[in-house]
């Protein structure tokens, strides 16, 4: 049995779909290739350094909004077993993954997806039809509710005890990190655990098929920001796909082993005052090899109130709300400027 979506099967045919327009972009041309860096400067931070590397930091965060995490304290052996076992578990039929935690009542903790990577908050999809069609497929984790998700496939078990190791290293380093941040910044905050609440880190674990015609057939993931505080991503160490904008320009960053990325999301750049940026990012498909990624996403608790001297006070729920409206009404996020002060989107 196939075991990509339907949506995606024509790219094992090197067969073009519909154009796909998202966000006021179409197909990539070779124009935009043109523009790409050939090289990557992506910064490189020392976890173990960090009490010397807060400048660096402070920098990254303000120039790039992106990082290499080194040193991180994840064993690699966590991380080689985390990738196989996805690829394990993407090697399933379609059927098998659709019907493995869809629809069994415990959305929120697990959920699969495909064709877009906007889902609800019980992992419903929020897009469908060609118009809107990303190259991926992908599990959804909850990491608050991981313990209430039982699996009867044996393949996903597995892969939802590394999680459960995985999620507290995660929740270590994003911790630290945003410490660190809120020092740098001179940030007040009177409830920073609520600000980044830990309950509501999610992990998300993409499969992106290849294409011999990749220039031509779509993204993987269009250009977009994380709504999140914080993003970590442990990525493919042999195939590269992801692509950050810099100085107007897209900087393929190279797969590097037992290093992680950190970008920020969109309530660290509104907590900061816009000091530090939001990056956006995409996902470019290879042209011979598919790519798994495993992105940990982490957000304030949803009631918390977001302070800002460039936005109008919100909170992440009515954040997420707004965004989820756009993407039902226009097909993509807005994002912060729907919160600018006296700026009508």
């Amino acid at each position: 049995m196939e075991s990509l979506p339907p949506s995606l099967r024509h790219l094992n045919h090197h067969l073009a779909p519909p154009t796909i327009t998202h966000n006021g972009n179409s197909n990539p041309t070779k124009d935009e290739d043109k523009e790409q860096e050939e090289y990557d400067e992506v910064p490189i931070i020392d976890f173990q350094r960090l009490s010397h590397e807060k400048s660096k930091l402070d920098e990254a965060c303000k120039e790039w909004g992106f990082f290499r995490l080194v040193n991180h304290g994840i064993p690699l052996t966590l991380l080689d077993q985390l990738q196989d076992q996805a690829k394990q578990l993407f090697s399933l039929s379609f059927e098998t993954k659709q019907a493995s935690c869809n629809g069994n009542g415990t959305e929120t903790a697990a959920s699969y997806f495909w064709g877009t990577p906007a889902l609800t908050t019980s992992g419903t999809a929020l897009t469908s039809g060609p118009q809107n069609t990303h190259l991926v497929e992908g599990f959804s984790f909850g990491l608050g509710q991981i313990s209430l998700f039982q699996p009867q496939l044996s393949e996903l078990e597995s892969f939802r005890m590394l999680l459960a190791e995985y999620g507290k290293h995660l929740s270590r380093i994003a911790r630290t990190l945003f410490e660190l941040l809120v020092k740098s910044l001179n940030l007040n905050l009177l409830e920073p655990s609520s600000h980044l609440d830990e309950n509501t880190g999610n992990v998300r674990v993409y499969r992106y098929p290849s294409c011999s015609d990749s220039n031509n057939v779509g993204w993987g993931i269009n250009e977009h920001t994380d709504s999140s505080v914080l993003s970590i991503l442990s990525q493919d160490d042999q195939v590269s796909g992801l692509e950050v904008l810099k100085d107007h320009k897209w900087v393929t960053v190279k797969p590097i082993p037992n290093t992680l990325i950190i970008n920020i999301g969109d309530m660290m750049q509104a907590l900061s005052d816009d000091i530090y940026k939001s990056v956006f990012h995409r996902v470019k498909i290879n042209n011979t090899k598919e790519r798994i990624s495993i992105c940990y996403f982490v957000f304030p608790n949803e009631d918390v109130k977001i302070e800002s001297s460039k936005y109008k006070p919100f909170t992440y729920n009515e954040f997420r709300a707004q965004v989820q409206k756009d993407i039902k009404e226009t097909g993509h996020k807005v994002g912060l400027s729907r919160f600018q002060r006296n700026q009508d989107i």
